[in-house]
């Protein structure tokens, strides 16, 4: 009389922990499309890689063939669903950079020269996904501010080749100056674009001179009902600490303070610590399992009624 019962429950684990647990299951799932090193990244600049961490700009430079550098890395360790380059469901775009008060550009119009870079992974030199510019708090209309007005932005490029696909998102960061200045960079404004971004998670002022390779922050940003929790660590050996071959260097470096490039790498490790109960229930309304099992179940104990 009880193995009815007992083979109903068996039948129906599977679809309770499938609802309960969607969301560990598809993380799982997906994630074994990359190979993420414990790092969170591959370095593009390991031997058999060939890659770079500094920008080929398609366009003018000042001097004349110099770079931008690759200075913050969000980690391909880092919540999957934010990792997911779009605009919506808690993705990169929209919802974590708005939460850090950046937007994409001026009503979807791209301003200023492409660069592009090689990230190791197989690509080879590849153009910026995108510009994210600060948005003044204003996620509609601030980042035409930041256009005219200046201000920290970043452009960015993914990490997801065959021969290294770790899923992280690579930033190149600075803090330029006005339009009517043709946006050069503000002294150390490399430097300050990575660690103005760290100071928007924190809440705090980065103290950009003084940091080093054992430097660590933590914070939570949030926005659209989801709330994020970055883990910041800085990375040396991959940037050279030096004004040599960096774009805008005559201005950027402070002659005696500190390089164009200070050779950091701000590593950004992003949690998804809440979410918008629409989005809880996506997760748990994938399965068609638990309907099938009440349905089964209802018949069951109808026939059990009337043994």
């Amino acid at each position: 009389m009880f193995r009815v019962p007992a083979f109903l429950f068996l039948l129906c684990l599977p679809s309770l922990s499938y609802a309960l647990d969607i969301r560990s299951l598809l993380f799982f799932w997906r994630r074994a499309d990359r190979s993420v090193p414990e790092a969170g990244y591959y370095n593009p600049y390991e031997s058999e890689r060939g890659g770079s961490l500094l920008t080929n700009i398609l366009g003018t430079t000042y001097p004349p063939g110099q770079a931008e550098p690759v200075n913050a890395i969000i980690s391909g360790n880092s919540d999957e669903q934010m990792l997911k380059d779009q605009e919506e469901n808690g993705g990169l775009r929209t919802t974590f950079c708005t939460s850090l008060q950046f937007s994409g550009e001026c009503l979807g119009q791209h301003q200023g020269t492409a660069q592009q870079v090689d990230l190791g992974d197989g690509n080879g030199y590849l153009n910026e996904t995108a510009v994210i510019r600060y948005n003044y708090g204003d996620p509609a209309l601030g980042s035409c501010t930041e256009t005219i007005k200046g201000g920290n932005h970043f452009r960015y490029w993914v990490q997801n080749g065959d021969g290294g696909n770790s899923g992280a998102i690579f930033m190149a960061c600075s803090y330029e100056m006005p339009i009517s200045l043709q946006h050069d960079i503000v002294p150390n404004g490399y430097n300050l674009g990575r660690d103005y971004i760290v100071g928007n998670i924190t809440g705090s002022v980065i103290p950009t001179l003084t940091l080093t390779n054992e430097s660590t922050y933590s914070g939570s940003t949030s926005y659209g009902g989801y709330t994020y929790k970055t883990d910041v660590s800085y990375a040396s050996g991959m940037l050279q600490n030096t004004s040599i071959g960096i774009n805008h260097n005559l201005t950027v470096l402070i002659d005696g303070v500190t390089n164009a490039v200070d050779g950091l790498v701000a590593v950004l490790q992003v949690t998804i610590t809440e979410r918008p109960q629409s989005d809880q229930n996506a997760a748990l309304s994938v399965s068609p399992w638990p309907s099938l099992c009440s349905t089964i179940v209802f018949f069951a104990a109808l026939l059990l009624s009337f043994s």
